[in-house]
């Protein structure tokens, strides 16, 4: 040990001894010889004459190696400074996305060909006419930015004019829904008087016509129909639904997509007798009360609404803030004061019209309610839905008694009762007519009617009023019958230009049919 005596003091002192530091990092720096060089690998180079271990093959080309870099990234490392990774793709989903890329930074066809550069002009001429622009030449008719025009102020005007005038219509439209909704229903009568000679409107049951309308329905034998002898127009957008007045048939009330519900004399002299006008969204569903003397309209403005049929007074409004889909009065002469809707939120309700209060909720299905049929007596009904089921209910208990559902099974926007009461029809999205017994909610398979196409739409279904045939509208615009016996298609006919969507059998004559169709018309076809 080196000591130091210092001349103040005998004391010892120790004399730190000075280390070489090495701040340059270790660079492999090229071999001397020859030979060594020529066992060194380059980036450059396309073949190795000696065998290097696999991980000197990640080791830096010049320099240090990044401290900080995790060493196990090394063997996954597939450039100098980067890793690439291999990626999946649907070649569905690559071919869209390049085409949508390739259509964002390159013009059409139209324009690629309409697009033409100026000439490029002469290479001797520096300035002036026909100087030379060569690849730098401009696109032929298209404006450079400093020669864009401004808008005139006409044009600001005419601008400022039609945005006035579509704020004036967006706020008339909302005016008018909010009248509509708060009581601003209104009627139209088109006839000349409401009353005749004696006193009488139209809703008194005529007997000057060939045909006894106070008879029994179904107690003549029925034929089918053969052409078209009169067609009601008046709605400007297609009929979803026509209903005729209980027992007699005299009169024929159709619901439109035009937010109008018309009602149409069927035996004098044809016409339109009365509108009603209190709904601003299309009306799907019309129905009428056992004496007729006033009905109910659904609407997609989430509105039904009561009407009495003789006066066009809108009686009553009742919402849930749901869209109905359909509406029945409940058959029963005491129960008359009551209707059920089936909703698009999947519930049914049941109201009473003389509070415009919900009773009672039946609240099973799983999708839109599409029908509503009362059987047994009016004191069970049947409802189907969207959800590809069917289920039957007692009145006024929200249990289901009778679930039915089958795998093959498919929607049913469509239900009819047979005139015997004891069979129901369905029709199915699967272009097929499938009927189940009334009491006891068992499948017919030995009965099944099939021939048309429905192409999805909710096209109705009738009986003859002897029960003999069974009909229904089909997507292409023809009425199609079978015989109910034997499930033979017997005649096809076609009525309309787009699809049938709802037809009704006259309950007093022999073959008359009336049909309505998304093309806005309603026809009459007898025998």
């Amino acid at each position: 040990m080196l000591v130091s005596y210092a001349s103040d003091d005998d004391s010892e002192k120790e004399i730190p001894v000075t280390k070489n530091l090495k701040a340059a990092p270790d660079v492999e720096t090229a071999a001397a010889d020859e030979q060594a060089q020529a066992l060194m690998v380059r980036p450059t180079d396309d073949q190795m004459l000696v065998n290097i271990p696999y991980e000197h093959m990640n080791n830096a080309v010049a320099g240090p190696d990044d401290p900080f870099r995790d060493k196990n990234n090394k063997p996954y490392q597939n450039l100098l400074n980067a890793h690439i990774e291999e990626q999946t793709m649907n070649d569905h989903d690559f071919m869209t996305l390049q085409r949508q890329y390739e259509g964002i930074l390159r013009p059409d066809k139209k324009q690629r060909k309409t697009y033409a550069r100026e000439d490029k002009g002469d290479l001797e001429v520096v300035d002036g006419d026909n100087e030379y622009r060569g690849p730098w030449a401009a696109w032929k008719d298209v404006a450079k930015p400093d020669e864009i025009e401004a808008p005139y102020e006409e044009d600001v005007e005419d601008w400022e004019i039609d945005r006035q005038k579509w704020l004036d219509d967006s706020s008339r439209s909302n005016a008018s829904k909010t009248l509509l909704a708060q009581g601003g229903e209104k009627s139209v009568f088109h006839g000349s008087q409401l009353r005749d000679y004696q006193g009488r409107t139209y809703m008194h049951i005529p007997t000057d016509v060939d045909v006894n309308l106070y008879g029994e329905e179904g107690s003549q034998t029925n034929f089918l129909p053969k052409a078209c002898i009169h067609t009601w127009a008046g709605h400007t957008k297609g009929v979803s639904r026509i209903k005729l007045f209980p027992g007699s048939g005299h009169l024929l009330l159709s619901a439109s997509m035009d937010n109008k519900v018309k009602l149409w004399d069927v035996y004098n002299e044809g016409k339109c007798l009365r509108t009603f006008m209190g709904h601003y969204r299309a009306v799907k569903d019309v129905a009428f009360n056992n004496d007729g003397t006033r009905f109910l309209s659904a609407s997609y403005d989430k509105q039904i609404k009561l009407w009495d049929t003789e006066t066009g007074q809108c009686i009553s409004a009742f919402t849930n803030n749901k869209s109905p889909q359909c509406i029945t009065f409940n058959p029963d002469a005491d129960k008359q004061d009551t209707f059920l809707a089936g909703m698009q939120d999947r519930k049914i309700i049941q109201v009473d019209l003389r509070t415009n209060e919900i009773t009672q909720e039946y609240d099973q299905h799983l999708g839109p309610v599409n029908t509503l049929t009362f059987v047994d007596d009016n004191r069970r009904f049947v409802t189907t839905s969207d959800d590809k089921t069917m289920r039957a209910w007692d009145y006024d208990i929200p249990v289901v008694i009778k679930y039915i559902a089958e795998p093959d099974m498919h929607s049913m926007p469509a239900v009819g009762l047979h005139p015997t009461k004891k069979f129901l029809a369905a029709q199915s999205l699967d272009n097929q007519i499938l009927i189940w017994a009334a009491d006891t909610f068992k499948q017919n398979r030995r009965k099944r009617f099939a021939g048309h196409s429905l192409s999805g739409y909710a096209c109705q279904l009738g009986f003859s009023p002897d029960g003999r045939y069974i009909s229904s509208g089909d997507g292409a615009g023809n009425i199609v019958f079978w015989d109910w016996k034997t499930s033979r298609l017997l005649k096809k006919i076609k009525a309309h230009d787009r699809c049938v969507i709802d037809h009704a059998w006259l309950p007093h004559e022999t073959s008359k049919v009336i049909t309505a169709s998304w093309d806005g018309a309603i026809k009459l076809w007898p025998d």
